[in-house]
């Protein structure tokens, strides 16, 4: 199912075959056991890449093997919840050097690693949820938060189905690097491996890092893992980030109070797209709509995905809603 190769201070885990490399218990496990190995066998100055031969890096969960199992698909969500918190800890860096399609959970499993670099020949980054009217589990949407830092870019990835290819991705800021072919990703993963191995940093400083960088997917992992049966209302995050982030675009916004014109705001990634009038804009909005009306997607899906990815606007809705009740409770005292 995978194999692990050691070069000098470089740790190459690669997914053997030609298939689409779906994730199910055997290569969980196959890939989890390598991981183990790393980890018992790495120094300071090490790294691990993980690469796949063939099409796919992987095109998701083993949906065939799963069936109609509410069992099975528990045991799946399991082992990738294992299997991401495995790499989040691990005391080296990690790079994912995708070479080929990255569907799914097959997203989610490159998303794990500090570093993506992909092909630009073939493949494209994809979550697929959306398209197979599956509603995305918080913890993904953890991950898709920690690791894609536009707005513009979740959405396109969550709510959007895009198909992102190399080039998309780095522009999105989605990747670090692509390159022409499986070969040269590879190799450029191992030179970026090397030039991280010689920092010499410490192990367990580097995991426990990463760990509090990653600190909302392991809490949204463990909230899934322990509370998966609570409504949604329970489920507020454990640790609250502050509610203005210091993006450029919030500090011009509410720091500046700035008066953005259309060009401005396309530059800043607060709008999509400007128009020469208003008919203009109303048309092509217009086309749009209908591009996105023609995917179908099915509606209930679409806005759980979409509350899934707006969560923490309503968590804050619903604690303001909270605290303004119990200060106007207070006043009638």
């Amino acid at each position: 199912m995978c194999t692990l190769e050691k070069r000098g201070r470089i740790f190459i885990l690669t997914i053997k075959g030609s298939d689409e490399h779906r994730l199910n218990p055997t290569l969980f496990d196959a890939i989890q056991s390598a991981l183990h190995r790393v980890r018992a066998e790495s120094a300071s100055s090490s790294a691990l890449i993980t690469t796949a031969q063939g099409k796919f890096f992987s095109n998701g969960y083993d949906l065939a093997w799963a069936g109609t199992s509410t069992a099975r698909r528990e045991l799946m969500n399991s082992k990738l919840q294992s299997l991401v918190t495995d790499l989040i800890s691990l005391p080296i860096p990690t790079i994912a050097a995708v070479s080929g399609h990255a569907s799914a959970a097959g997203f989610i499993l490159a998303l794990s690693h500090d570093y993506i670099l992909m092909r630009s020949d073939r493949g494209f980054l994809y979550m697929s949820e959306l398209d197979i009217k599956l509603v995305i589990p918080p913890w993904f949407i953890a991950l898709v938060e920690c690791k894609i830092g536009s707005p513009m870019a979740r959405r396109a990835v969550v709510l959007k189905a895009a198909k992102i290819t190399a080039k998309q991705a780095v522009e999105l800021g989605i990747i670090d690097s692509a390159h022409d072919s499986a070969d040269e990703t590879v190799d450029s993963a191992v030179r970026l491996g090397e030039e991280l191995a010689k920092r010499g940093w410490d192990g367990h400083v580097y995991g426990q890092n990463r760990m509090r960088l990653f600190a909302k997917v392991l809490d949204a992992i463990a909230l899934h893992t322990t509370e998966s049966t609570q409504t949604r209302s329970r489920m507020l995050p454990l640790h609250k980030q502050a509610r203005y982030q210091a993006h450029d675009r919030t500090l011009v916004v509410v720091l500046t109070m700035a008066k953005i014109t259309a060009k401005q705001a396309v530059e800043l990634g607060i709008i999509d797209s400007a128009h020469d009038s208003v008919d203009e804009t109303v048309d092509s909005a217009v086309r749009l709509g209908k591009e996105l009306a023609r995917r179908g997607w099915d509606g209930h899906v679409y806005s759980q995905n979409c509350m899934r990815l707006f969560a923490k606007v309503l968590d804050e809705i619903a604690l303001d809603t909270t605290a303004s009740t119990h200060t106007q409770t207070q006043s009638w005292m």
